[in-house]
Protein backbone atom coordinates (compact mmCIF):
# COMPACT_ATOMS: atom_id res chain seq x y z
CA UNK A 1 0.00 0.00 0.00
CA UNK A 2 1.21 3.52 -0.76
CA UNK A 3 0.46 6.93 0.40
CA UNK A 4 0.24 10.20 -1.03
CA UNK A 5 3.10 12.58 -0.97
CA UNK A 6 2.87 16.32 -0.33
CA UNK A 7 5.77 18.92 -1.38
CA UNK A 8 4.69 20.89 1.36
CA UNK A 9 7.19 23.83 0.38
CA UNK A 10 5.85 23.81 -3.21
CA UNK A 11 2.28 23.85 -1.67
CA UNK A 12 3.18 27.16 0.58
CA UNK A 13 4.92 28.28 -2.37
CA UNK A 14 1.63 27.83 -4.50
CA UNK A 15 -0.54 29.48 -1.73
CA UNK A 16 1.99 32.38 -0.81
CA UNK A 17 1.46 33.48 -5.24
CA UNK A 18 -2.39 33.53 -4.71
CA UNK A 19 -1.93 36.73 -2.45
CA UNK A 20 -1.68 40.10 -3.99
CA UNK A 21 0.78 41.28 -2.01
CA UNK A 22 4.39 40.60 -1.06
CA UNK A 23 5.31 37.55 1.19
CA UNK A 24 6.00 39.94 4.57
CA UNK A 25 2.62 41.81 3.68
CA UNK A 26 0.38 38.44 3.51
CA UNK A 27 2.26 37.19 7.18
CA UNK A 28 1.26 40.45 8.75
CA UNK A 29 -2.32 40.98 7.38
CA UNK A 30 -3.21 37.15 8.19
CA UNK A 31 -1.55 37.21 11.70
CA UNK A 32 -4.31 40.21 12.47
CA UNK A 33 -7.52 38.40 11.15
CA UNK A 34 -6.94 35.71 13.20
CA UNK A 35 -5.99 37.83 16.02
CA UNK A 36 -9.58 39.84 15.06
CA UNK A 37 -11.40 36.57 15.06
CA UNK A 38 -10.83 35.62 18.36
CA UNK A 39 -11.93 38.85 19.86
CA UNK A 40 -8.54 40.84 20.27
CA UNK A 41 -8.82 44.47 21.33
CA UNK A 42 -5.08 45.08 21.66
CA UNK A 43 -2.31 43.87 19.06
CA UNK A 44 1.41 44.40 20.21
CA UNK A 45 4.36 44.21 17.34
CA UNK A 46 7.46 44.06 18.46
CA UNK A 47 10.92 44.00 15.81
CA UNK A 48 14.34 42.97 17.10
CA UNK A 49 16.66 43.39 14.55
CA UNK A 50 19.25 42.40 16.30
CA UNK A 51 17.68 39.08 17.02
CA UNK A 52 15.92 38.74 13.47
CA UNK A 53 12.69 38.46 15.46
CA UNK A 54 9.41 39.79 14.95
CA UNK A 55 6.54 38.91 17.91
CA UNK A 56 3.05 39.82 17.68
CA UNK A 57 0.93 39.37 20.74
CA UNK A 58 -2.90 39.56 20.77
CA UNK A 59 -5.03 39.72 24.07
CA UNK A 60 -7.94 37.63 22.43
CA UNK A 61 -9.48 34.55 23.59
CA UNK A 62 -6.62 31.93 23.10
CA UNK A 63 -6.73 28.63 22.11
CA UNK A 64 -6.33 25.43 23.99
CA UNK A 65 -3.94 22.54 23.60
CA UNK A 66 -6.24 20.69 21.05
CA UNK A 67 -6.84 24.06 19.20
CA UNK A 68 -3.00 24.63 19.49
CA UNK A 69 -2.48 21.18 17.59
CA UNK A 70 -4.57 21.43 14.82
CA UNK A 71 -3.40 24.84 14.56
CA UNK A 72 -0.35 23.27 12.69
CA UNK A 73 -3.01 21.47 9.84
CA UNK A 74 -2.95 22.92 6.83
CA UNK A 75 -6.63 24.30 5.88
CA UNK A 76 -7.64 23.06 9.17
CA UNK A 77 -10.13 25.97 11.05
CA UNK A 78 -12.55 25.48 13.55
CA UNK A 79 -14.19 29.29 11.86
CA UNK A 80 -16.75 29.34 9.62
CA UNK A 81 -17.01 31.41 6.55
CA UNK A 82 -18.59 34.81 7.06
CA UNK A 83 -18.14 34.74 10.72
CA UNK A 84 -14.28 36.33 10.51
CA UNK A 85 -11.92 37.23 7.89
CA UNK A 86 -9.23 34.47 8.62
CA UNK A 87 -11.08 31.17 8.42
CA UNK A 88 -9.38 29.25 5.31
CA UNK A 89 -6.54 28.46 7.94
CA UNK A 90 -3.88 28.46 5.65
CA UNK A 91 -2.33 32.06 5.85
CA UNK A 92 -0.03 31.49 9.02
CA UNK A 93 1.64 28.75 7.45
CA UNK A 94 3.17 31.18 5.12
CA UNK A 95 5.59 31.99 7.96
CA UNK A 96 6.85 28.87 7.32
CA UNK A 97 8.58 29.79 4.52
CA UNK A 98 9.92 33.24 6.30
CA UNK A 99 11.14 32.08 9.64
CA UNK A 100 13.53 29.45 11.14
CA UNK A 101 11.42 29.04 13.50
CA UNK A 102 7.69 29.86 14.58
CA UNK A 103 7.16 29.48 18.01
CA UNK A 104 3.33 29.77 18.94
CA UNK A 105 2.27 30.51 22.69
CA UNK A 106 -1.54 30.41 23.58
CA UNK A 107 -2.91 30.61 26.89
CA UNK A 108 -6.68 30.11 28.02
CA UNK A 109 -8.02 29.48 31.39
CA UNK A 110 -6.10 27.30 33.07
CA UNK A 111 -4.33 26.38 29.33
CA UNK A 112 -0.66 27.76 29.23
CA UNK A 113 0.58 26.16 26.36
CA UNK A 114 3.31 26.78 23.21
CA UNK A 115 4.92 25.08 20.55
CA UNK A 116 7.97 25.08 17.98
CA UNK A 117 7.22 24.91 14.35
CA UNK A 118 9.62 24.66 11.39
CA UNK A 119 9.84 23.47 7.86
CA UNK A 120 12.71 20.46 7.56
CA UNK A 121 12.97 19.94 4.05
CA UNK A 122 10.63 20.06 0.92
CA UNK A 123 8.21 17.34 2.62
CA UNK A 124 7.93 17.74 6.21
CA UNK A 125 7.39 20.44 8.88
CA UNK A 126 7.80 18.78 12.07
CA UNK A 127 6.65 20.85 15.53
CA UNK A 128 6.77 20.09 19.09
CA UNK A 129 5.51 21.28 22.41
CA UNK A 130 7.64 23.50 24.32
CA UNK A 131 7.64 25.32 27.73
CA UNK A 132 5.75 29.02 27.60
CA UNK A 133 8.25 31.85 27.80
CA UNK A 134 5.72 33.90 29.21
CA UNK A 135 4.99 36.05 26.34
CA UNK A 136 1.39 36.10 26.94
CA UNK A 137 0.10 37.06 30.73
CA UNK A 138 -3.13 36.38 31.14
CA UNK A 139 -4.90 35.44 27.77
CA UNK A 140 -4.40 35.92 24.32
CA UNK A 141 -1.94 34.41 21.99
CA UNK A 142 1.62 35.37 20.82
CA UNK A 143 3.55 34.35 17.25
CA UNK A 144 7.18 34.69 17.58
CA UNK A 145 9.51 34.95 13.77
CA UNK A 146 13.17 34.15 13.61
CA UNK A 147 13.55 35.00 10.22
CA UNK A 148 16.44 34.10 8.04
CA UNK A 149 16.91 37.45 6.49
CA UNK A 150 18.04 39.93 8.95
CA UNK A 151 17.10 42.80 6.45
CA UNK A 152 13.48 41.27 6.50
CA UNK A 153 10.59 44.34 6.31
CA UNK A 154 9.09 42.27 9.04
CA UNK A 155 11.63 44.17 11.09
CA UNK A 156 11.20 47.56 10.24
CA UNK A 157 9.00 49.06 12.42
CA UNK A 158 7.42 52.00 9.73
CA UNK A 159 6.53 48.96 7.10
CA UNK A 160 4.93 47.19 10.02
CA UNK A 161 2.66 50.30 10.70
CA UNK A 162 2.25 50.83 7.04
CA UNK A 163 0.86 47.88 6.24
CA UNK A 164 -1.39 47.47 9.26
CA UNK A 165 -2.51 51.16 7.49
CA UNK A 166 -2.90 50.21 4.97
CA UNK A 167 -4.73 47.05 4.94
CA UNK A 168 -6.72 47.51 8.07
CA UNK A 169 -8.07 51.48 7.65
CA UNK A 170 -11.37 51.16 8.80
CA UNK A 171 -10.02 49.62 12.30
CA UNK A 172 -8.21 53.43 12.61
CA UNK A 173 -10.86 55.54 11.44
CA UNK A 174 -13.55 56.77 13.82
CA UNK A 175 -16.55 56.76 10.48
CA UNK A 176 -16.52 52.98 11.08
CA UNK A 177 -16.78 52.63 14.78
CA UNK A 178 -20.50 52.53 14.97
CA UNK A 179 -20.16 50.01 12.15
CA UNK A 180 -17.96 48.18 13.52
CA UNK A 181 -19.09 48.16 16.97
CA UNK A 182 -21.20 45.57 16.55
CA UNK A 183 -18.02 42.64 15.40
CA UNK A 184 -15.54 44.67 17.43
CA UNK A 185 -17.39 46.01 20.64
CA UNK A 186 -13.68 46.99 22.52
CA UNK A 187 -12.59 48.30 19.38
CA UNK A 188 -9.10 47.67 17.83
CA UNK A 189 -5.84 48.79 18.65
CA UNK A 190 -2.21 48.89 17.38
CA UNK A 191 0.61 49.33 19.11
CA UNK A 192 4.31 48.42 16.96
CA UNK A 193 7.27 49.03 18.98
CA UNK A 194 6.50 50.30 21.51
CA UNK A 195 4.11 53.10 19.61
CA UNK A 196 0.61 53.25 19.29
CA UNK A 197 -0.49 53.66 16.21
CA UNK A 198 -2.80 57.00 16.27
CA UNK A 199 -6.86 57.28 15.24
CA UNK A 200 -6.92 59.30 12.39
CA UNK A 201 -10.28 61.39 12.74
CA UNK A 202 -12.31 62.54 10.38
CA UNK A 203 -10.70 64.75 7.71
CA UNK A 204 -12.12 67.81 6.76
CA UNK A 205 -14.40 67.42 3.14
CA UNK A 206 -15.06 63.77 3.16
CA UNK A 207 -18.64 63.20 1.61
CA UNK A 208 -20.09 60.66 4.83
CA UNK A 209 -22.35 57.50 2.88
CA UNK A 210 -24.48 55.08 4.57
CA UNK A 211 -26.65 52.26 3.08
CA UNK A 212 -29.40 50.24 4.43
CA UNK A 213 -29.72 46.44 3.00
CA UNK A 214 -33.45 45.17 2.90
CA UNK A 215 -35.65 46.78 5.56
CA UNK A 216 -33.02 47.14 8.20
CA UNK A 217 -32.99 50.55 10.29
CA UNK A 218 -29.19 50.35 11.05
CA UNK A 219 -27.02 50.87 8.35
CA UNK A 220 -25.14 47.74 6.08
CA UNK A 221 -22.30 49.52 5.16
CA UNK A 222 -21.01 52.99 5.53
CA UNK A 223 -18.12 54.95 4.17
CA UNK A 224 -17.15 58.04 2.64
CA UNK A 225 -15.53 59.61 -0.73
CA UNK A 226 -13.43 62.62 -0.91
CA UNK A 227 -11.90 64.89 -3.63
CA UNK A 228 -8.28 66.36 -3.43
CA UNK A 229 -6.92 68.90 -4.91
CA UNK A 230 -4.13 67.55 -6.68
CA UNK A 231 -3.44 64.00 -7.83
CA UNK A 232 -2.98 61.44 -5.10
CA UNK A 233 -0.69 58.76 -5.23
CA UNK A 234 -1.62 56.03 -7.42
CA UNK A 235 -2.23 53.03 -4.37
CA UNK A 236 -4.50 55.42 -2.96
CA UNK A 237 -6.75 56.44 -5.95
CA UNK A 238 -10.21 54.92 -6.44
CA UNK A 239 -12.41 53.58 -4.16
CA UNK A 240 -11.28 50.94 -1.72
CA UNK A 241 -14.44 48.15 0.13
CA UNK A 242 -13.47 46.31 3.34
CA UNK A 243 -15.49 43.78 4.99
CA UNK A 244 -15.00 43.44 9.09
CA UNK A 245 -12.07 46.05 8.83
CA UNK A 246 -9.97 43.98 6.05
CA UNK A 247 -9.49 46.25 2.74
CA UNK A 248 -10.14 43.76 0.16
CA UNK A 249 -9.65 45.46 -3.32
CA UNK A 250 -9.06 49.08 -4.22
CA UNK A 251 -9.15 51.38 -7.44
CA UNK A 252 -12.47 51.91 -10.00
CA UNK A 253 -12.10 49.08 -11.79
CA UNK A 254 -14.38 47.12 -9.62
CA UNK A 255 -17.22 49.28 -9.06
CA UNK A 256 -17.35 49.53 -12.97
CA UNK A 257 -17.48 53.61 -13.24
CA UNK A 258 -15.08 56.32 -12.62
CA UNK A 259 -15.04 59.83 -11.95
CA UNK A 260 -13.71 62.76 -14.53
CA UNK A 261 -10.88 62.97 -12.78
CA UNK A 262 -10.27 59.26 -11.40
CA UNK A 263 -6.63 60.16 -10.32
CA UNK A 264 -8.03 62.69 -7.45
CA UNK A 265 -11.13 60.97 -5.87
CA UNK A 266 -10.53 58.23 -3.45
CA UNK A 267 -12.86 56.77 -0.37
CA UNK A 268 -13.76 53.58 1.41
CA UNK A 269 -16.87 51.63 2.19
CA UNK A 270 -17.10 48.70 5.14
CA UNK A 271 -19.61 46.26 3.81
CA UNK A 272 -19.41 43.10 6.86
CA UNK A 273 -21.92 41.36 4.56
CA UNK A 274 -18.85 40.70 2.31
CA UNK A 275 -16.93 38.89 4.76
CA UNK A 276 -19.56 35.51 3.52
CA UNK A 277 -18.60 36.06 -0.42
CA UNK A 278 -14.80 36.50 0.62
CA UNK A 279 -12.36 34.17 -1.68
CA UNK A 280 -10.00 31.72 0.62
CA UNK A 281 -7.02 34.45 0.21
CA UNK A 282 -9.48 37.00 1.27
CA UNK A 283 -8.10 39.07 -1.85
CA UNK A 284 -11.28 39.54 -3.62
CA UNK A 285 -14.57 37.91 -3.92
CA UNK A 286 -16.40 34.63 -5.34
CA UNK A 287 -18.11 35.72 -8.43
CA UNK A 288 -20.47 32.76 -8.84
CA UNK A 289 -23.41 30.89 -6.81
CA UNK A 290 -25.08 32.33 -4.08
CA UNK A 291 -22.07 34.27 -2.77
CA UNK A 292 -21.55 35.91 -5.87
CA UNK A 293 -25.03 37.30 -5.87
CA UNK A 294 -24.37 38.17 -2.60
CA UNK A 295 -21.73 40.47 -3.76
CA UNK A 296 -23.24 41.75 -6.38
CA UNK A 297 -25.96 43.02 -4.84
CA UNK A 298 -23.83 44.76 -2.31
CA UNK A 299 -21.69 46.16 -5.20
CA UNK A 300 -24.92 47.50 -6.96
CA UNK A 301 -25.88 48.96 -3.79
CA UNK A 302 -22.02 50.66 -3.29
CA UNK A 303 -22.90 51.92 -7.00
CA UNK A 304 -26.02 53.62 -6.04
CA UNK A 305 -24.69 55.96 -2.97
CA UNK A 306 -21.08 56.77 -4.95
CA UNK A 307 -22.44 57.36 -8.08
CA UNK A 308 -25.30 59.59 -6.38
CA UNK A 309 -22.17 62.04 -4.61
CA UNK A 310 -20.15 62.14 -7.68
CA UNK A 311 -22.87 63.40 -10.00
CA UNK A 312 -23.98 65.89 -7.12
CA UNK A 313 -20.00 66.91 -7.49
CA UNK A 314 -20.41 67.10 -11.36
CA UNK A 315 -17.41 64.60 -11.18
CA UNK A 316 -19.14 61.79 -13.96
CA UNK A 317 -18.43 61.59 -17.14
CA UNK A 318 -18.57 59.52 -20.58
CA UNK A 319 -15.64 59.62 -23.38
CA UNK A 320 -16.51 60.03 -26.97
CA UNK A 321 -15.12 56.24 -27.56
CA UNK A 322 -17.58 55.35 -23.95
CA UNK A 323 -20.59 56.94 -25.76
CA UNK A 324 -19.73 55.29 -29.53
CA UNK A 325 -19.55 51.47 -27.60
CA UNK A 326 -22.96 52.23 -25.44
CA UNK A 327 -25.08 53.13 -28.42
CA UNK A 328 -23.61 50.04 -30.17
CA UNK A 329 -24.74 47.68 -27.47
CA UNK A 330 -27.67 50.20 -26.06
CA UNK A 331 -30.40 48.21 -27.78
CA UNK A 332 -29.22 44.73 -27.32
CA UNK A 333 -29.03 45.18 -23.80
CA UNK A 334 -32.16 46.78 -23.15
CA UNK A 335 -33.39 43.51 -24.90
CA UNK A 336 -31.25 41.17 -22.43
CA UNK A 337 -31.86 42.85 -19.33
CA UNK A 338 -35.79 42.19 -20.10
CA UNK A 339 -34.95 38.43 -20.70
CA UNK A 340 -32.98 38.67 -17.60
CA UNK A 341 -35.79 40.44 -15.63
CA UNK A 342 -38.40 37.49 -16.73
CA UNK A 343 -35.76 34.86 -16.08
CA UNK A 344 -34.78 35.67 -12.61
CA UNK A 345 -37.82 33.86 -11.17
CA UNK A 346 -36.85 30.30 -12.30
CA UNK A 347 -32.70 31.42 -11.80
CA UNK A 348 -32.76 34.04 -8.95
CA UNK A 349 -29.03 34.20 -9.08
CA UNK A 350 -28.72 36.76 -11.91
CA UNK A 351 -31.60 38.69 -10.13
CA UNK A 352 -28.50 40.79 -8.96
CA UNK A 353 -27.58 41.61 -12.39
CA UNK A 354 -30.74 42.90 -13.43
CA UNK A 355 -31.45 46.48 -12.38
CA UNK A 356 -35.71 47.86 -12.09
CA UNK A 357 -36.78 51.76 -11.15
CA UNK A 358 -39.76 52.67 -10.10
CA UNK A 359 -40.56 55.67 -8.91
CA UNK A 360 -37.01 56.66 -9.04
CA UNK A 361 -35.85 53.90 -6.10
CA UNK A 362 -33.47 51.29 -6.83
CA UNK A 363 -35.45 47.94 -6.58
CA UNK A 364 -33.27 44.77 -6.58
CA UNK A 365 -35.06 41.62 -7.43
CA UNK A 366 -32.68 39.42 -5.45
CA UNK A 367 -35.05 39.09 -2.39
CA UNK A 368 -38.69 39.73 -4.09
CA UNK A 369 -40.04 37.33 -2.83
CA UNK A 370 -37.88 36.81 -0.23
CA UNK A 371 -38.67 33.08 -0.57
CA UNK A 372 -36.81 33.00 -3.70
CA UNK A 373 -33.96 34.30 -2.06
CA UNK A 374 -33.76 31.94 0.64
CA UNK A 375 -34.36 29.23 -1.99
CA UNK A 376 -31.00 30.24 -3.36
CA UNK A 377 -29.17 30.27 -0.57
CA UNK A 378 -28.62 33.85 -0.14
CA UNK A 379 -27.88 36.02 2.79
CA UNK A 380 -31.38 37.61 4.34
CA UNK A 381 -30.53 40.73 4.65
CA UNK A 382 -30.12 40.67 0.79
CA UNK A 383 -33.20 42.38 -0.17
CA UNK A 384 -34.83 45.79 -1.01
CA UNK A 385 -32.46 48.76 -1.88
CA UNK A 386 -33.90 52.55 -1.49
CA UNK A 387 -31.78 54.80 -2.54
CA UNK A 388 -32.27 58.56 -1.71
CA UNK A 389 -30.73 61.72 -2.55
CA UNK A 390 -27.26 63.41 -1.51
CA UNK A 391 -28.01 66.62 0.06
CA UNK A 392 -24.89 67.94 -0.17
CA UNK A 393 -21.27 67.05 -0.11
CA UNK A 394 -20.91 66.32 3.73
CA UNK A 395 -24.55 65.10 4.37
CA UNK A 396 -24.65 61.04 4.30
CA UNK A 397 -26.06 58.85 1.72
CA UNK A 398 -28.91 57.25 3.34
CA UNK A 399 -31.07 54.94 2.07
CA UNK A 400 -35.33 55.83 2.08
CA UNK A 401 -36.94 54.34 5.12
CA UNK A 402 -39.05 51.79 4.47
CA UNK A 403 -43.15 51.68 4.50
CA UNK A 404 -43.26 50.85 7.97
CA UNK A 405 -40.41 52.46 9.46
CA UNK A 406 -40.05 55.48 10.41
CA UNK A 407 -38.20 58.45 9.52
CA UNK A 408 -34.59 58.33 10.74
CA UNK A 409 -33.46 61.22 12.13
CA UNK A 410 -30.90 63.44 10.14
CA UNK A 411 -27.31 63.30 10.85
CA UNK A 412 -25.01 66.33 11.39
CA UNK A 413 -22.10 67.03 9.50
CA UNK A 414 -20.15 65.05 11.32
CA UNK A 415 -21.55 62.06 10.96
CA UNK A 416 -23.51 61.36 14.53
CA UNK A 417 -26.96 61.24 14.82
CA UNK A 418 -28.95 64.77 16.26
CA UNK A 419 -31.51 63.92 18.92
CA UNK A 420 -33.63 66.46 17.26
CA UNK A 421 -35.15 67.40 13.76
CA UNK A 422 -32.55 69.90 12.46
CA UNK A 423 -34.10 73.17 11.72
CA UNK A 424 -34.89 74.27 7.75
CA UNK A 425 -32.25 76.10 6.21
CA UNK A 426 -33.35 80.06 6.29
CA UNK A 427 -33.29 80.58 3.04
CA UNK A 428 -36.93 81.33 1.51
CA UNK A 429 -36.61 79.55 -1.72
CA UNK A 430 -35.94 76.31 -0.12
CA UNK A 431 -38.06 73.53 -1.64
CA UNK A 432 -39.95 71.27 0.01
CA UNK A 433 -38.85 68.09 0.83
CA UNK A 434 -40.89 65.75 -1.55
CA UNK A 435 -39.91 68.18 -4.35
CA UNK A 436 -36.87 67.84 -7.08
CA UNK A 437 -33.88 69.64 -6.15
CA UNK A 438 -31.36 69.82 -9.04
CA UNK A 439 -28.30 69.88 -7.33
CA UNK A 440 -24.70 71.52 -8.64
CA UNK A 441 -23.42 69.47 -11.63
CA UNK A 442 -22.62 69.93 -15.32
CA UNK A 443 -24.93 72.17 -17.70
CA UNK A 444 -25.99 69.89 -19.75
CA UNK A 445 -28.23 66.77 -18.61
CA UNK A 446 -26.65 63.99 -17.31
CA UNK A 447 -26.87 60.85 -18.50
CA UNK A 448 -27.96 58.56 -15.64
CA UNK A 449 -25.68 55.49 -14.84
CA UNK A 450 -26.41 52.34 -15.80
CA UNK A 451 -25.77 49.97 -12.37
CA UNK A 452 -27.44 46.95 -13.82
CA UNK A 453 -26.03 44.43 -17.09
CA UNK A 454 -23.91 46.57 -19.41
CA UNK A 455 -21.97 45.30 -22.16
CA UNK A 456 -18.88 46.74 -23.57
CA UNK A 457 -16.18 45.23 -26.20
CA UNK A 458 -12.36 44.64 -25.88
CA UNK A 459 -9.76 43.26 -28.03
CA UNK A 460 -8.12 39.90 -26.59
CA UNK A 461 -6.50 37.65 -29.42
CA UNK A 462 -4.94 36.15 -26.82
CA UNK A 463 -8.46 34.31 -25.01
CA UNK A 464 -10.47 31.42 -26.82
CA UNK A 465 -13.66 32.54 -25.16
CA UNK A 466 -16.33 34.64 -26.27
CA UNK A 467 -16.43 37.69 -23.46
CA UNK A 468 -16.05 37.13 -19.58
CA UNK A 469 -18.30 38.88 -16.69
CA UNK A 470 -16.34 41.25 -15.03
CA UNK A 471 -18.79 42.34 -12.22
CA UNK A 472 -22.19 43.27 -13.83
CA UNK A 473 -20.21 43.68 -17.63
CA UNK A 474 -19.98 41.64 -20.12
CA UNK A 475 -16.48 42.04 -21.90
CA UNK A 476 -17.48 41.00 -25.42
CA UNK A 477 -14.23 39.55 -27.11
CA UNK A 478 -14.20 41.82 -30.26
CA UNK A 479 -11.36 40.30 -31.90
CA UNK A 480 -12.53 36.70 -31.62
CA UNK A 481 -12.72 34.59 -35.08
CA UNK A 482 -16.87 33.82 -34.12
CA UNK A 483 -17.37 37.43 -33.46
CA UNK A 484 -15.81 38.76 -37.26
CA UNK A 485 -17.99 36.13 -38.15
CA UNK A 486 -20.99 37.27 -36.84
CA UNK A 487 -20.24 40.84 -37.79
CA UNK A 488 -19.78 40.05 -41.61
CA UNK A 489 -22.65 38.39 -41.97
CA UNK A 490 -24.65 40.66 -39.65
CA UNK A 491 -25.91 38.29 -36.90
CA UNK A 492 -23.83 40.49 -34.16
CA UNK A 493 -27.11 40.33 -31.85
CA UNK A 494 -26.99 36.58 -31.93
CA UNK A 495 -23.62 36.44 -31.47
CA UNK A 496 -24.16 38.94 -28.19
CA UNK A 497 -27.01 37.11 -27.18
CA UNK A 498 -25.35 34.08 -27.26
CA UNK A 499 -22.32 35.47 -25.13
CA UNK A 500 -23.95 37.01 -22.65
CA UNK A 501 -25.66 33.78 -21.64
CA UNK A 502 -22.35 31.37 -21.67
CA UNK A 503 -20.65 33.84 -19.47
CA UNK A 504 -23.46 34.18 -17.15
CA UNK A 505 -24.16 30.34 -16.83
CA UNK A 506 -21.38 29.73 -14.21
CA UNK A 507 -23.26 32.67 -11.91
CA UNK A 508 -26.88 31.43 -12.91
CA UNK A 509 -26.71 27.79 -12.30
CA UNK A 510 -24.30 24.74 -11.53
CA UNK A 511 -21.82 23.11 -14.24
CA UNK A 512 -23.54 20.07 -15.17
CA UNK A 513 -26.91 22.57 -15.64
CA UNK A 514 -25.28 25.22 -17.70
CA UNK A 515 -27.30 23.37 -21.29
CA UNK A 516 -30.56 23.97 -20.05
CA UNK A 517 -29.50 27.40 -18.73
CA UNK A 518 -28.82 28.12 -22.63
CA UNK A 519 -31.21 26.52 -23.74
CA UNK A 520 -33.81 28.94 -21.97
CA UNK A 521 -32.00 31.80 -21.90
CA UNK A 522 -31.85 31.77 -25.98
CA UNK A 523 -35.75 30.37 -26.30
CA UNK A 524 -36.66 33.61 -23.97
CA UNK A 525 -34.50 35.99 -26.27
CA UNK A 526 -36.17 34.57 -29.54
CA UNK A 527 -39.65 35.08 -28.22
CA UNK A 528 -39.13 38.36 -27.32
CA UNK A 529 -39.36 39.34 -30.82
CA UNK A 530 -42.95 37.74 -31.19
CA UNK A 531 -44.42 40.29 -28.33
CA UNK A 532 -46.53 42.94 -29.95
CA UNK A 533 -45.26 46.19 -30.79
CA UNK A 534 -47.42 48.24 -29.21
CA UNK A 535 -46.73 46.78 -26.22
CA UNK A 536 -43.05 46.53 -26.24
CA UNK A 537 -43.34 50.25 -27.68
CA UNK A 538 -46.13 51.31 -24.22
CA UNK A 539 -43.29 49.39 -21.52
CA UNK A 540 -41.03 51.59 -23.19
CA UNK A 541 -42.65 54.33 -22.40
CA UNK A 542 -43.90 53.82 -18.89
CA UNK A 543 -39.95 52.94 -18.03
CA UNK A 544 -38.54 56.30 -19.61
CA UNK A 545 -41.42 57.94 -17.72
CA UNK A 546 -40.49 56.17 -14.57
CA UNK A 547 -36.76 57.19 -14.86
CA UNK A 548 -37.34 60.88 -16.46
CA UNK A 549 -39.59 62.07 -13.50
CA UNK A 550 -36.61 61.38 -11.09
CA UNK A 551 -33.89 62.67 -13.68
CA UNK A 552 -31.99 66.09 -13.15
Amino acid sequence: MGETRVDLQHLLEDIRDAYPGSLEETIITEIVANSLDSGATTLWFDAEAAASTLTVVDDGSGMLRRELRRYHDIASSTKSRGEGIGFAGVGIKLGLLAAEEVLTESRRGQSHVASSWRLANRHRAPWKWVDPIGLVSDHGTAVRLTLHNPLSPLLDAGFLESTLLHHFQPLVDPVFDELLAVHYPGGVRFRVCGREVERRPVAAGRALLSIRLGRKRKPSAAGYIVRADAPLPEDAQGLAVSTLGKVIKRGWDWLGFAPSEPDRVTGLMEVPALAESLTLNKADFVRTGPRGALYLACRKAVQEAVSAQLAAWGETRETADEQARRRKARPVERDLTSVLAEMAEHFPLIASLVETRAGGQARLPIGTPIRQAEAAGLHPSVGLLSAGDVADRTTPFVAAPGPDEPTPLPTTPQGEEATAPLPPAPEPDTPPADAHVDWPGPKRRRRPARLGLTIEFESRPEDANLGRLVESTVWVNDVHPAYRRAAASRAEGYHLALTVAMVLAPLAVEPADTQSFLTSFLARWGEAIDSPPERRTRRRRRISSAKGSNAP
